[in-house]
């Protein structure tokens, strides 16, 4: 068992960059229990990769075990809200709940449906990036990099455009449950966006089963198989997994990928002079290079042993995404960033049964909005060093402003 110093995901400056502190990590061993949170912290490529897909860890415990069973606390009544939306959608859901659930959504969100949406992405992006020029520049995370996927994926789901206000911030409250240690006012903030949120959907699912249109909800609502379709509870769920996977990681992908870029300016350069047949590689690099979700936590359901430390069941562990994609027993010379790398197995949309199912979805995003902004504003700047949210689970910048 060993601890390292510097690890302090309360700190900004170690938000601002934890990629120091992964290499002493992954320097002095490949499991090291850290107190503050009682976990366990994984920082190497292929301990991350091969617990991803491990089934003898969950991302729950309550398909095998009771509280009491697995040693640990009921979390308060108080907080059932939250815990009811969360532990119905597919990011919390081990098998077979998770196989029955993932399948009828995947009948819904299909790679064509997302095909479909690209001309639209790229025209809202093209439309947000015209308003940050006519403005002569401005915040790009308010201006650009939050409105683009809240606005896809309130499309998608059938959101009326009036009604989009609202998602963000019941996306932001219910989203800081998932830090580490939340405290009593986090979790109120969750619990009544929670609460306000699902009665929303409840409404929108009640009037799609009325009047059925082309959008997510209405597929979800249809999704049958052998005799098995969607509760209610699991599309709310659903929605608002969608909703917060959907869009959090893609507008801290935006902020961080620009960030990066400006930070290196040749790399910047070289995309500017070539757009169109780097940018695919170049999303798949600024994702590994500083990843929005730089910690994805499991339960260990059976005793493990990771390098000769055993960890056993009723532990959980800390999977370090933003240390497995820096790992040089992976990739070569990882802390530089090549927008034309070709070996890129970054574990930034996860691996296993939990892999992101709206990674094609964030991919076209990313495309679109650093596309237009490419095309359209080859003269952006950063006009102050930008300042980095508090959360470091989901670690992303406040404000990024810049002139064109």
């Amino acid at each position: 068992m060993t601890t390292v110093a510097g690890f302090d995901p309360w700190s900004r400056s170690f938000v601002a960059d934890p990629y120091p502190v992964y290499a002493s990590l992954r320097e002095a061993g490949r499991a090291h229990y850290f107190a503050p949170t009682n976990q366990w912290l994984i920082p190497h490529h292929d301990d991350v990769s091969a617990l991803l897909r491990d089934r003898r860890l969950g991302r729950t415990y309550r398909h095998r075990f009771t509280h009491e069973e697995f040693g640990r606390p009921a979390p308060p009544p108080a907080h059932g809200p939250f815990h009811t939306l969360n532990d119905n959608g597919l990011l919390d859901l081990e098998p077979p709940d998770h196989t029955r659930i993932r399948r009828l959504v995947s009948q819904a969100f299909t790679p064509r449906t997302v095909e479909r949406l690209a001309p639209t992405i790229e025209r809202l992006a093209g439309e947000l990036v015209d308003g940050l020029l006519a403005e002569g520049g401005g915040d790009l995370i308010a201006a650009v990099a939050e409105p683009l996927p809240v606005a896809v994926i309130a499309e998608m789901l059938g959101i009326p455009e009036a009604d989009r206000g609202q998602l963000r911030p019941w996306s932001a409250d219910i989203c800081g449950m998932y830090e580490l240690n939340p405290g009593e006012e986090t979790a109120a903030r969750a619990v009544r966006a929670s609460l306000e949120f699902s009665a929303y959907l409840r409404e929108l699912i009640a009037a799609r089963r009325k009047n059925p249109g082309e959008d997510l909800i209405s597929a979800m609502i249809a999704a049958y198989d052998e005799g098995d379709r969607l509760s209610e509870q699991e599309m709310v769920s659903t929605c608002v997994t969608l909703l917060n996977a959907g869009h959090e990681a893609t507008v801290n992908s935006t902020g961080n990928g620009w960030l990066t870029l400006f930070r290196h300016p040749d790399q910047l350069a070289r995309l500017r002079a070539e757009p169109d047949g780097l940018l695919p590689s170049a999303i798949e690099e600024l994702l590994r290079y500083d990843t929005p979700l730089q910690m994805f936590e499991r339960w260990v359901l059976d005793d493990i042993e990771v390098g000769g430390t055993a960890i056993p069941r009723g532990s959980e562990v800390a999977l370090l995404f933003g240390s497995a994609n820096h790992d040089p027993a992976r990739f070569e010379d990882p802390g530089t960033l090549d927008l034309g790398r070709k070996d890129n197995p970054h574990l930034s949309f996860g691996a296993g049964i939990h892999y992101c199912l709206g990674a094609p979805l964030a991919r076209i995003e990313l495309t679109a909005s650093f596309g237009a902004l490419l095309r359209h504003a080859p003269d952006l700047r950063l006009v102050r060093e930008p300042e980095w949210n508090p959360g470091y689970v989901i670690r992303g910048l406040r404000e990024m402003v810049v002139e064109v």
